[in-house]
Formats: structure tokens, C-alpha cells, sequence
């Protein structure tokens, strides 16, 4: 592994299969997590970006299982966001799941997450690496006035407590060990009826299941069942704003 001179310990306290690296904020987490895992880094090596208005997050992970089996580690890590975000923040306010990869707080956007995975590997094979990042709207206050805005939120808009960059990482970390330990002992139905439970879906729809290859099963109000397939990898996030390199405002 080769690590980036603007890479330092993080000082997390985290469960006992991870390491922690705190990136600067020239450094995108996903991206040096990418990095790192192309060059050998262990699963388990957990990146923390440096930016001051976003909490950016990234982990090494080592997948058993080929690629269109795998990618379902997406939904792990977005349930162990949702359930970190959750324990903070005030318990009357929901913290949903738009499919498949955007999280949102009251109603408003606040974050995502994201998948990556070696370059060129196909869906039958087995790859080296995979990363799941997530990144959440600290701050707006660079944005100007939140009116202008309104589809997206901020931590220190929704009475969150200050200083939450560092406790909610470590939650997120022990919230993602708990959600391979359920799929890998219970099975990953257990695990999806856990992201299913905060699932955002049309009024009166109901989620049935998501399949092998992460494709999400449901029924609209009048009976019509939909499937939507879970993205490729490659695909770029709905809630990535390219221009920022982070959450779209």
C-alpha cells in the first residue's frame, strides 16, 4: 500500500478490524480509498476526508462472492449511515433511504453512498476490492441562504450536535460490522428487511424484497409489482454533485 503524504492517522476509536486515515481536504475519501485498495491497503482501512462541509467516509472492503452478488455490500453500508445518522440526531425525525443510494433527513436531502470496485471487473468474477463511501451535508453555510436550497439539509441545520465528525464515523464503523455479521450469519434477507424498513417508496407501495443481484422488489398501491436493478458500479450516484465533488445542494 502506498499511502499519500497528506494521509495521517485518523485517532478514531474503532472496532478491531479497521484502521483509520484522516485524508486532507484536497483529497477526496472515495477516491484515495480506491487508491489505496488498488495498492494493496487491507479491508478494513477506513478513510476520513478532511473537508470542513462535508462528513466523507470510505472503507476497504474484501468481497467473497463475484461482483453482481457483491455490489449488495451498498446496501450494508447504507443501512450502517442511516443508523449512525439515526442515534444522533433528534429520535422524532426519520432518516430514509431513496433507492438506492441517497439518504435524506426530514424529508431533504443530506447525504449518499457510493460503491467502487476494480476497474474493468466483470459481474462473474470475484474482485480484489470494493469500497463503500458515504458523504453527509455538515454545513450549508458556504451555500448562502438555505432557501435557495431547499431540496437538500445540513447536520447543523437539524439539531445535531456540533463536533460530530469523529463520533459519528466511529458509529458508522460499528454499524457496518453489525451488518456484514447479519448477513453473513442470518443471511441477506435479515439484512435487507433492515435497509427495507427505511426505504422511502410511493404512498401506499410495499417493498417485497431485494434479490440476488441487488435488484429491489416492490408493489405500487394498485397492485402493479416494479423491479428496479441496482446500478453498476461505475454509475455515478444520483445525489453526487460532479462540479463539488460532494453532495448536491
Amino acid at each position: 500500500m502506498t499511502a499519500s503524504p497528506e494521509t495521517r492517522p485518523a485517532g478514531l476509536v474503532l472496532p478491531p478490524a479497521f484502521t483509520g486515515l484522516l485524508v486532507s481536504p484536497a483529497l477526496d475519501a472515495h477516491a484515495e480509498a480506491c487508491r489505496l485498495a488498488e495498492a494493496g491497503a487491507e479491508a478494513g482501512t477506513l478513510i476520513l476526508g478532511g473537508r470542513e462541509a462535508v462528513i466523507d467516509v470510505a472503507v476497504v472492503l474484501a468481497p467473497e462472492e463475484p461482483l453482481a452478488g457483491a455490489r449488495r455490500a451498498l446496501f450494508a453500508g447504507m443501512w450502517a449511515l442511516a443508523e449512525a445518522v439515526g442515534g444522533f440526531g433528534p429520535p422524532e425525525i426519520p432518516v430514509t433511504i431513496l433507492w438506492p443510494d441517497t439518504l435524506h433527513f426530514n424529508g431533504a436531502r443530506l447525504g449518499g453512498g457510493r460503491l467502487g470496485a476494480p476497474e474493468g471487473c466483470g459481474e462473474t468474477a470475484v474482485p480484489d476490492w470494493l469500497v463503500f463511501s458515504g458523504a453527509l451535508i455538515a454545513s450549508k453555510r458556504h451555500a448562502g441562504d438555505p432557501g435557495l436550497t431547499p431540496d437538500s439539509t445540513a447536520l447543523d441545520e437539524e439539531g445535531f450536535p456540533p463536533d460530530l465528525r469523529g463520533p459519528l464515523v466511529e458509529s458508522f464503523a460499528r454499524h457496518l460490522t453489525k451488518a456484514f455479521e447479519v448477513w453473513s450469519e442470518d443471511g441477506f434477507a435479515r439484512l435487507a428487511g433492515h435497509v427495507l424498513a427505511r426505504l422511502a417508496l410511493p404512498p401506499g407501495a410495499q417493498a417485497t424484497g431485494i434479490g440476488a443481484e441487488g435488484t429491489l422488489q416492490w408493489i405500487r398501491a394498485e397492485g402493479r409489482t416494479e423491479r428496479w436493478p441496482l446500478p453498476p458500479t461505475h454509475a455515478a450516484p444520483s445525489w453526487h454533485d460532479p462540479a463539488n465533488g460532494t453532495v448536491r445542494l
